[in-house]
């Protein structure tokens, strides 16, 4: 609850901790449920000290991520063909895919510094070598396109 997230940021900023990430590691999150987290998070920390840290195991990392930053979040954790998972709760999948992240920011015409066709190859790179499909639809879709 964002009471409780606010009383553990407050904790935090007490014994000084500088940064904190509002995460959903496990990914059962929603847009409105990290708006409140992050609410309660702004009331002991400056935006600038946030990031945010969303897993897509029920399909809402990227939607949580546009909801952060439209309250002003600007630093975000994800992984390249969404890798990754969460030790604490089986099946959950890894962190939003880089790939998404940026393909949306750019389409709202937020400057990255990435190549987002470079970042969709290294994905596949890494995806092949571990044997497993890309996590990022915009990956397997500018890949789809490319082969077509």
């Amino acid at each position: 609850p964002p009471e409780r997230v606010g009383y553990l940021a407050g904790l935090m900023k007490g014994i000084g901790v500088q940064r904190v990430d509002v995460a959903d590691t496990i990914g059962v999150g929603t847009p409105r449920k990290v708006q409140a987290a992050l609410e309660a998070t702004l009331e002991h920390y400056g935006i600038d000290e946030v990031s945010g840290h969303f897993h897509d195991t029920y399909g809402q990392a990227l939607s949580n991520t546009l909801a952060a930053l439209e309250m002003g979040v600007w630093n975000y954790q994800s992984s390249v063909a969404g890798l990754g998972g969460c030790p604490y709760a089986k099946g959950a999948t890894g962190n939003v895919a880089t790939e998404d992240v940026v393909y949306l920011l750019h389409g709202m015409d937020i400057e990255t510094g990435i190549d987002l066709d470079a970042l969709v190859d290294a994905g596949a790179y890494i995806s092949e070598h571990l044997g497993r499909p890309s996590g990022s639809r915009v990956a397997r879709a500018l890949l789809a396109k490319r082969n077509a």
